[in-house]
């Protein structure tokens, strides 16, 4: 037994010395090629600066003051900090422990980066890292919004160079004795020369000259009502100056266009009374023809003025005009307030019924318009105006005789006149809206006449 122990004593010990020998020479390989393959950790201590603290990484770092890494075709070690532009690649360099970078590889030469996309687009630029802080990028911002501010200032002290504000003008007015009036005040005074017995008559024509254009204003013909203006205007209609009732009846009827509560001032003053005693006796053509515009504006959308008209014999006295000669410039002014008269109340007739359009139905159904114009001989007056020349009065009369023909059918299927005014008139237009045509107006003005030629003649078959 002790001799065998003894011959493993000796067999162990070189087995063990072997075994150690390849356990050394492995160990010390082993130390020679890790450093190429292996991460190696880093202490904590290894992460910090000479002053104790921790580097900020660019995670915690202020987009504002990353600096921009221009990747190239090589690679490149970035610092920490560094912003890195997208698409480019990025590894870690296991023998050194640093984050490298560069431009993606290309295929042909022909993939670029979204940083040289974006350096192509934007030309020639300065790609220094240091070339602008974000610092310097503040102070410049600061000095365009100061530019900026500096500009307006610029222009509005170059408008106020050329425009002086309201008040400074009123103490210069008020210098060389001016002052600004509002349309109230002008008209007072207007109103005030026209009624002075101490005016001329130039004096008071040229203030009923200057009324008329103020009173156009809705809200003006309201004051013009209030301060009494009215009243002098209808009583101006009397006199015996052409001049002085031609510009009154003039300003009558612009205080009257569309305003109801003048309208019902006026008729209840006696205006419609004046102004058809105007029309019905003689008078200059400029006299009767502002009387007329002043009838015009009381007639239209008043139902009430309409049925005291016709009370008055309004119609009798229109018509008489046609008798009379050199009063062929009102012949149309005339067909065209009829026509509107008769459409206003057909057109209500026709209309969605209300509470208040049904009030205004029953106003409109005591007014009998019609009746008294078929029995007052205007559907054999008004197709003789078919004669006149003018392409204008044509298309109004044609207007008013395609709303008669409804009533007058039977009249005017018995006139051979009319039926060859109307045959000669539309050989005529025919002629004119294939020229139209022609010329490319596939919907021009005469072929609208021809249109409405043709309507008529085709009511009366």
């Amino acid at each position: 037994m002790s001799r065998w122990a003894g011959l493993l004593s000796t067999s162990a010990r070189v087995s063990l010395l072997l075994l150690l020998g390849s356990v050394l020479f492995s160990c010390s390989s082993l130390t020679d090629t890790v450093p190429e393959f292996a991460l190696t950790k880093i202490e904590e201590s290894d992460t910090k600066d000479d002053s104790g603290k921790e580097p900020v990484t660019e995670d915690d770092a202020d987009p504002e003051d990353l600096e921009v890494f221009y990747p190239t075709d090589q690679w490149q070690t970035l610092r920490p900090g560094q912003a890195v532009a997208a698409g480019s690649h990025v590894r870690l360099n296991l023998q050194t422990g640093e984050r490298e970078a560069k431009l993606p590889d290309r295929e042909n030469g022909e993939s670029d980066t979204r940083e040289e996309r974006r350096r192509k687009r934007l030309g020639k630029v300065d790609v220094d890292a240091n070339s602008f802080t974000s610092e310097e990028l503040k102070k410049a911002l600061a000095k365009m919004k100061e530019s900026e501010k500096a500009e307006r200032k610029a222009r509005e002290e170059e408008v106020r160079k050329k425009f002086r504000p309201i008040e400074q003008l009123k103490e210069e007015f008020e210098k060389l004795n001016m002052k600004i009036e509002t349309d109230y005040e002008i008209m007072v005074k207007l109103i005030s020369k026209f009624n002075s017995s101490a005016s001329t008559l130039e004096e008071k024509v040229a203030a009923l000259y200057d009324l008329e254009y103020y009173v156009h204003q809705v809200d003006n013909a309201k004051d013009f009502l209030s301060m009494g203006g009215l009243r002098l205007v209808i009583e101006g209609l009397n006199s015996s100056e052409a001049s002085l009732k031609e510009h009154a009846a003039f300003v009558l009827g612009a205080a009257l266009s569309s305003n109801p509560k003048v309208q019902i001032e006026a008729i209840e003053g006696g205006a419609l009374q004046k102004l058809l005693v105007i029309l019905a006796t003689e008078q200059p053509l400029a006299v009767r023809k502002k009387a007329l515009f002043a009838l015009s504006s009381m007639l239209r959308h008043f139902p009430y003025a309409q049925q005291q008209f016709l009370k008055l014999g309004g119609l009798q006295v229109l018509r008489s005009l046609f008798r009379q000669k050199g009063m062929e410039p009102l012949h149309v002014r005339v067909v065209t307030l009829l026509y509107d008269l008769l459409m206003e109340k057909m057109l209500l007739e026709d209309s969605q019924h209300g509470e208040q359009m049904e009030e205004k139905i029953q106003q409109y159904q005591q007014v009998r318009l019609v009746p008294a114009v078929v029995e007052q001989g205007w559907c054999a007056l008004v197709p003789n105006l078919l004669a006149m020349p003018e392409h204008d009065t044509r298309e109004k009369v044609l207007k008013l005789v395609g709303v008669l023909v409804t009533f007058c059918r039977e009249h005017y299927r018995g006139d051979p006149a009319l039926g060859t005014t109307l045959s000669l008139l539309r050989s005529e237009y025919e002629e004119l809206a294939a020229e139209e045509q022609r010329e490319g107006d596939k919907d021009g003005y005469f072929r609208e006449l021809l249109g409405s030629i043709n309507t008529i003649i085709q009511e009366l078959r």
